[in-house]
């Protein structure tokens, strides 16, 4: 009977064991998350919902925010592109300090929670101060009517408004994509294809977001409607952090595993103080621990590389460890653990890779400026109804739905069976690759279709929009190749930044996303400022002047173009030296996630 007893509650455990994620996820309550009753597509599909609200709110602001910058405020083009540059920019730079909260202290649902109230904030006092202060007189802000001036206090508010919309959605956006990742199991196979999956379906509800957006709201917003627009975002802000309240017993959870700061600088801290030491040659004398001890609150332990191996000293067992372990003396300032060891190597690896996607976004941020500007200049009337330059953007959203679709249904699995030897088709870093290519692409198609729109423009004209008798159609492929780019670019970014970041640094892999976002449009505005004063010494109007009918916009897409094809040459040498995490039990899936061959 005994032994009955023993067998069957064996079996109860093991199945209790099997019904249990086996990533390390908890529930609301703290405990083992079961399969059944969380994550998954539930809490997937409400987290890609919340992510579609949340970005029709972001890019109700965003994405005419240049023209409010020039009608509104009367700002002119190049100060209104460096101010859009410069938020936008900020948006992403926000995202650092969103990823460092959750993966240190509060955990990814508390962090988006709070950034989404934050969010909802900004929105609704940037309505309010619109509605109150700036959009006078009434209507004003449109192609026809100019706004008056504007008192001090009510510029004050704009722009801690949209600074606070900038920190809200900074904050949650890094963290609401890792968040959606954790609801799949990537230890069992279904879910695990299921996180690949998620990426593509998270950037597609992003765009699709945006395409309310780019159309509806950017209509009335051209039309002058201003705080009725700003109000719909507001409130589409607010239905968004409700739905994401709604789910919280459903969604799973990871313990946050303490500040990444403290355990990096132990790492260089330890290695520097054995800088004299002879290493050993075999790995196998360096310090670890169990592989239920080796992370940091439950992650998965990280096999040793062998680059950076002036790091391998902080984890070398000196004379002086071994007597401090005897007199039951540890201290990780000057011993630590392989596991902790390697966290600072794979982000040393990351960052070559990181820096070669900056000049993609300079490409990317162009979209949100130079390209509305350029539309605004070209004719926008079919009939007697004009089209908001701003919108154009919607056939950035078509293309990045299209892609999407004909990447995971037809290029990725073609790709596989080419292969043959798995059927994961392109890898993350060969599809940034590409995206690179495609962003080329883009500039030069932005390029000669500006020369053309120059050719048949007035260039005596005082409002210059819509000077140009060039359709502004003609800026669809334009928009559809930087559509096209963003799917193999940035899904991949996502996709490849959270597999080869460390279990406690998956939302700081996030943030890498965004801040390369970021950095691209802080590189934006430096290389507009730094052409127009180039180009506009001796007097001359320079490639970006207020009227472009004067300038050469095209030269400035040449010179992007140039850019990104030095970017791709680096980024090629970068993606062949790069070699990926090592997780124990993992090892062949994470080289094959990190390579790249041509």
């Amino acid at each position: 009977m005994d032994c009955l007893e023993v067998c069957k509650e064996r079996k109860l455990k093991e199945e209790q064991r099997a019904a249990c994620t086996q990533d390390g996820t908890i529930d609301w309550h703290g405990h083992p998350a079961i399969k059944a009753k969380s994550g998954q597509w539930t809490a997937g599909i409400i987290i890609l919902l919340n992510q579609g609200l949340a970005t029709l709110a972001f890019f109700g602001v965003g994405v005419n925010l240049v023209l409010f910058l020039t009608r509104v405020l009367g700002q002119n083009n190049a100060d209104a592109a460096n101010n859009v540059s410069k938020w936008t920019g900020t948006v992403y730079i926000f995202s650092l300090v969103g990823a460092f909260l959750s993966d240190s202290y509060w955990g990814r649902y508390k962090t988006c929670a709070i950034f989404q109230v934050i969010f909802v904030i900004g929105l609704v006092s940037l309505s309010l101060s619109s509605y109150l202060f700036l959009v006078r007189p009434r209507g004003c802000g449109n192609q026809q009517m100019p706004c008056g001036s504007h008192s001090g206090l009510g510029i004050t508010l704009f722009y801690l408004s949209i600074y606070l919309v900038a920190l809200g959605n900074g904050g949650y956006q890094p963290n609401i994509a890792t968040f959606g990742a954790d609801q799949f199991d990537e230890e069992d196979p279904k879910e695990g294809h299921s996180k690949v999956a998620f990426f593509s379906y998270f950037y597609l509800a992003l765009n699709l977001g945006s395409l309310f957006s780019n159309t509806i709201l950017g209509y009335f917003e051209d039309e002058g409607v201003w705080a009725l627009g700003f109000w719909v975002s507001a409130g589409s802000a607010f239905a968004a952090l409700v739905l994401f309240l709604a789910g919280t017993n459903r969604y799973r959870h990871f313990k946050p595993s303490g500040n990444p700061l403290s355990r990096f600088s132990q790492v260089l801290v330890a290695a520097s103080k054995k800088c004299s030491i002879d290493m050993p040659p075999d790995a196998d004398d360096l310090y670890d621990v169990d592989g239920n001890d080796s992370s940091m609150n439950g992650n998965r332990k990280i096999l040793h590389t062998d680059e950076f191996k002036f790091l391998d000293r902080a984890a070398y067992i000196s004379t002086r460890d071994v007597d401090d372990q005897k007199k039951g003396i540890y201290s990780p300032w000057r011993l630590c653990p392989v596991t902790q060891v390697e966290e600072v190597k794979c982000i040393l690896r990351l960052l070559p890779i990181w820096l070669c996607t900056i000049i993609y976004s300079v490409v990317f941020t162009q979209m949100a400026s130079l390209f509305v500007e350029q539309g605004a200049a070209m004719k926008t009337t079919i009939s007697n109804f004009r089209i908001p330059p701003a919108s154009m953007s919607s056939f950035d959203i078509l293309s990045v739905a299209l892609f999407i679709f004909l990447y995971r249904r037809v290029l990725d699995p073609l790709v596989g069976r080419i292969r043959k030897k798995n059927s994961r088709g392109l890898t993350e870093l060969q599809r940034m690759g590409i995206g690179l290519v495609i962003a080329i692409l883009a500039m030069v198609s932005a390029g000669i279709v500006e020369c053309y729109r120059h050719k048949y423009a007035d260039k005596d004209c005082t409002h210059c929009e819509g000077s140009s008798s060039l359709s502004i159609f003609w800026q669809v492929p334009q928009y559809a190749f930087i559509g096209a780019s963003e799917v193999f670019m940035y899904v991949g970014q996502l996709e490849f930044f959270n597999a080869q970041t460390p279990d406690g640094l998956k939302s700081f892999g996030s943030a890498l996303c965004m801040t390369s976002i970021s950095l691209g449009n802080y590189v934006s505005s430096l290389l507009v400022t730094m052409v127009m004063k180039i180009s506009t010494e001796d007097h001359m109007p320079g490639w970006i002047p207020g009227n472009l009918n004067k300038g050469h916009l095209d030269r400035f897409y040449f010179l992007l173009a140039g850019l990104t094809t030095v970017d791709l040459v680096v980024y090629v040498a970068c993606a062949r030296w790069y070699k990926s995490i090592k997780l124990e039990g993992k090892t062949a899936e994470n080289d094959e996630q990190g390579s790249f061959k041509i």
